[in-house]
């Protein structure tokens, strides 16, 4: 690939492109939300959440100085991040509430680039995000659910015509900003059942001495205040 390659390339993935109609905006959101609500789609598509989950914790766990050990994804969809050093403090903290906050702030970051009409800069940016989360997975399964996603952002980044690209996109997003939104009423109800003893909010209620409830009202909140704010983006509203 000579110099002249490498520009058109870099202009492909730093230019804009055209917003979609309003119709292709609405019909991914119909499809995200159908997989969200309903049982056996979500069971499946969850996976993908998941990811976001894990990469979460992962990346604020570096970004806080932590040494990230490694992160597993389960087929059951649940995962798990690893990483040393204080086990209290303001950057376990961000770690700890990075979790059920990184699909609905992903998903919010990913409106805000197909506002300003970089669609393509977003598939490339989440195929590299996941080809480096890549590197941490310490599991097979997690190996190959990893690889998978980011294998199919790249095709559809590279061999599809941009129609394609924007409905994949526009998909992509809202399904993080509305997935981003159920787990945490599935942490709530698992709370209440007494089946998540040891769940992310339960680490920051030792954290901080604030109350579980404080923190499940925190991932709501995030939860809400993205989807809308994301949703207005992507609706140009």
């Amino acid at each position: 690939m000579d110099i002249a390659d490498l520009d058109e390339l870099w202009e492909r993935v730093t230019g804009t492109q055209p917003h979609p109609g309003l119709w292709l905006v609405l019909a991914t959101a119909a499809v995200a939300l159908a997989l969200v609500t309903t049982h056996r789609p979500w069971r499946l598509s969850r996976n993908a959440i998941t990811i976001a989950h894990e990469g979460g914790h992962g990346l604020v766990a570096l970004l806080t100085g932590r040494r990230l050990q490694g992160i597993r994804l389960h087929s059951d969809t649940s995962g798990l991040t690893v990483s040393r050093g204080r086990p209290t403090g303001f950057g376990m903290i961000l770690t700890a509430a990075a979790g059920y906050t990184a699909p609905s702030l992903l998903g919010l970051g990913g409106a805000a680039l197909l506002s300003a009409g970089r669609i393509t800069a977003l598939l490339w940016g989440a195929t590299a995000l996941l080809l480096a989360m890549l590197l941490m997975i310490r599991n097979l399964y997690g190996m190959l659910t990893v690889l998978l996603t980011g294998v199919l952002f790249l095709l559809v980044s590279w061999l599809t015509d941009p129609e394609v690209q924007a409905a994949f996109a526009y998909f992509c997003v809202w399904f993080l900003l509305l997935g981003g939104v159920r787990p945490v009423f599935e942490l709530q109800r698992k709370r209440r059942t007494g089946a998540a003893r040891d769940s992310d909010a339960d680490q920051l209620a030792r954290l901080t001495r604030l109350p579980p409830l404080a923190w499940l009202l925190f991932f709501h909140l995030v939860a809400f205040a993205s989807l809308i704010a994301g949703g207005s983006l992507l609706l140009d509203l």
